[in-house]
């Protein structure tokens, strides 16, 4: 086994919602592995607060503002990557929302937005990227999927129905391009600790733990949360020639979760 088939050098990856979090993470660590990387957020404040964050970190990221619901700005971010950058070896659809509504309280147009986002962003980048990966032989898509692709749990219907379709679209996708060469893969995390998930991990005035933490702990094989740095492993090597003959699977990061019914009360 050559341990140059993990390098990216040379590829240029686009992560879409790139600016923070588990994407940020992600995307650091490829660049770190040799990848150039462009990406997206939605809006200008967004976009260079990404850029400061890149540029801290020693990396010169390409940013760009772009809604990736919009299929024609989709379609014109592609053009200009490739016009700016170059040919997009590497996609990781990571833009991602979440609202945690009881099911009969949700709104249809609540519903709808959170499908729109975790689900037809990535069929419309996805679907914008693969003509000229089919063109240059070779590609790489990474969904960020969920435990929820697999799971249901309360007040997360729009998106468990969401992540559940992203789990499929990442399975058709190998199977309509896998005879192009091109790799469609899904990462799974579990409960990452991450800016937004802090109020869930605080501490109680008693110096308990919070329920949920207490709850995703006892829950998890690892005991602990995970972090977006245990994300970088797996989508480097989904990204990398090193998982050339693996295709459409998820790769479930999540410390043990789905494989454990949990402790006996």
């Amino acid at each position: 086994m050559n341990i140059n088939a993990f390098s990216l050098k040379g590829k240029i990856a686009l992560v879409t919602g790139a600016s923070y979090g588990i994407g940020f993470a992600i995307a650091k660590g490829m660049a770190e592995c040799g990848a150039t990387i462009c990406f997206n957020d939605i809006n200008e404040e967004l976009m260079h607060k990404g850029i400061k964050a890149y540029e801290e970190a020693g990396i010169k990221a390409h940013g760009y503002v772009c809604d990736v619901t919009d299929e024609a700005a989709v379609e014109e971010l592609v053009k200009k990557i490739e016009a700016e950058v170059g040919v997009i070896d590497i996609l990781v659809n990571n833009a991602g929302i979440i609202k945690r509504i009881p099911m009969c309280e949700m709104s249809a147009a609540d519903f709808r937005k959170v499908v729109d986002v975790d689900l037809n962003a990535p069929f419309i980048v996805s679907k914008a990227v693969i003509p000229s990966m089919v063109k240059k032989g070779h590609g790489k898509i990474i969904n960020i999927c969920s435990m929820m692709s697999e799971l249901g749990r309360e007040t997360v219907s729009a998106y468990a129905a969401a992540k559940g379709g992203l789990k499929m679209l990442t399975k058709n996708i190998c199977s309509e391009f896998g005879g192009a060469n091109i790799q469609c893969n899904g990462i799974g995390p579990g409960y990452i600790a991450t800016p937004q998930t802090a109020p869930l991990r605080e501490k109680q005035a008693d110096g308990s733990r919070h329920p949920f933490d207490q709850f995703i702990i006892s829950k998890t094989p690892a005991a602990r949360w995970g972090e977006p740095e245990d994300l970088v492993g797996p989508a480097v090597f989904l990204a990398s020639d090193a998982s050339d003959f693996v295709n459409g699977h998820i790769l479930y990061v999540d410390g043990g979760i789905l494989a454990y019914i949990g402790k006996q009360p």
